[in-house]
């Protein structure tokens, strides 16, 4: 399993709108093969902070992800973030828990 997590750092006003810009493609990349999560969500508490998480069944899953951004739908706003990080996990060796 590949995980993917990042930070997206707006102004604070601009928040709501850049994460509402980006739910069709959080639903086209759901529907993607290999795609167990996909999300952006606001940090409950900094104010201009956008939380990504992803989690893919295999890297060629995210690379072919990675491959439909150039195509697939684009963010509906105009914001763009002060500061992007995002980083990629290799969790092929996960363990489950449930409670």
């Amino acid at each position: 399993m590949i995980i993917v997590g990042g930070t997206f750092e707006v102004d604070p006003k601009d928040r709501d709108a850049f994460i509402a810009g980006r739910i069709e493609l959080m639903g086209a990349s759901r529907s993607e093969p290999g795609c167990l999560d996909y999300s952006f969500s606001a940090d409950p508490i900094e104010a201009g902070r956008v939380i990504l998480f992803e989690r893919w069944e295999t890297q060629a899953h995210l690379d072919a992800h990675l491959a439909a951004l150039a195509t697939g739908p684009q963010p509906s706003d105009n914001v763009t973030p002060v500061s992007v990080s995002v980083v990629f996990y290799d969790a092929t060796d996960q363990a489950s828990s449930t409670h």
